[in-house]
């Protein structure tokens, strides 16, 4: 009961964050010097006069007032309508719909790949203080931090498709088509996972209740396992959670390095057409992407550590 409550008030919360968010994209779009109707125009291929662009304003709803024009935008995504697409002229909502599928598959297996070697990483690095394998994952850390995302892929593809042959170039047709653009993007988390997981271990190895099981007698792997890397583990939950929205937005690079139909080539595009409907769609579903992905590491450390469900229950 105290976790249903606090998701339903978390729930609660993110409508009037999504508001704003939507509130600064409809009008910063509306603060720039383009003119959404010689924009929408331009990419038709249509000469804009007086006649052409009163028309078009008329269509686009853009000759009532501005909390006119919002009002009946918010109406519409109430509705799940993103509107028309001034360059292909199809709905956003179905060009998202077969576009967001690559996207969600290419960040969730990439974070995937990134909490399944950098939690055996960060362990052994912990329990390995100042060894070999502690050593290792300083140098894959530094790596991380330092390559960019663009030249690892493109190693990857030069080693691993050209001189290998064992991974396609691009697409996403199939799940192999995701290995290589997956590997990229995790590769700089693990480096930030494995060494928060490490420090977090080392911290809890000397609080006292890792001593007082010990004096009970229970094996490492238990204390390890049950009771320190819950505690451990939290900041790399906290990390998960906001790189998930970082990862859905930030696969621009990637998608087009690979020649994958994500959302990041479909985002370029509209930015380079000026093409509004698409970009405040764009801008709206990432904001949603960042609140669910908060929202799900709060929810996970609730359940880690019981201290934050009996703050949950003083709140109710």
């Amino acid at each position: 009961m105290k976790m249903s409550k606090y998701l339903l008030r978390r729930v609660l919360t993110m409508v009037p964050v999504l508001l704003g968010a939507s509130f600064v994209c409809f009008l910063l779009l509306r603060l720039t010097p383009v003119d959404p109707a010689k924009a929408y125009l331009s990419v038709s291929n249509i000469i804009p006069t007086e006649e052409t662009l009163r028309a078009v304003r008329e269509q686009l709803g853009l000759d009532r007032p501005f909390w006119s024009q919002y009002v009946h935008w918010l109406w519409q995504l109430c509705q799940l309508d993103f509107g028309v697409s001034f360059f292909t002229k199809l709905p956003v909502a179905s060009e998202v719909a077969a576009r967001l599928p690559v996207t969600a598959m290419l960040a969730f297996s990439s974070l995937a790949i990134a909490l399944i070697v950098s939690i055996p990483l960060g362990i052994a690095a912990a329990l390995r203080k100042n060894r070999a394998m502690d050593h290792i994952s300083r140098v894959l850390a530094f790596l991380g931090a330092s390559v960019p995302q663009f030249w690892l892929a493109y190693l990857l593809i030069y080693f691993m498709a050209v001189k290998m042959d064992w991974f396609p170039l691009q697409g996403a047709d199939t799940w192999i088509h995701y290995v290589l653009p997956s590997i990229t993007l995790a590769f700089a988390l693990i480096a930030t996972y494995s060494r928060l997981l490490r420090r977090g271990l080392l911290e809890c190895l000397e609080q006292p209740f890792v001593l007082y099981a010990n004096a009970r007698g229970l094996r490492s792997f238990t204390v390890i396992g049950r009771h320190v890397l819950r505690h451990a583990i939290r900041p790399v939950v906290t990390a998960a959670g906001m790189n998930l929205g970082k990862l859905f937005a930030g696969t621009v690079i990637v998608e087009q390095i690979f020649a994958m139909p994500g959302m990041g080539g479909f985002f370029l595009e509209a930015v380079f057409h000026r093409d509004y409907p698409v970009i405040q769609g764009y801008v709206l579903i990432m904001a949603f992407v960042f609140i669910l992905g908060s929202l799900t590491a709060d929810m996970i450390q609730a359940y880690l550590d019981p201290r934050l469900r009996q703050s949950m229950g003083k709140e109710g």
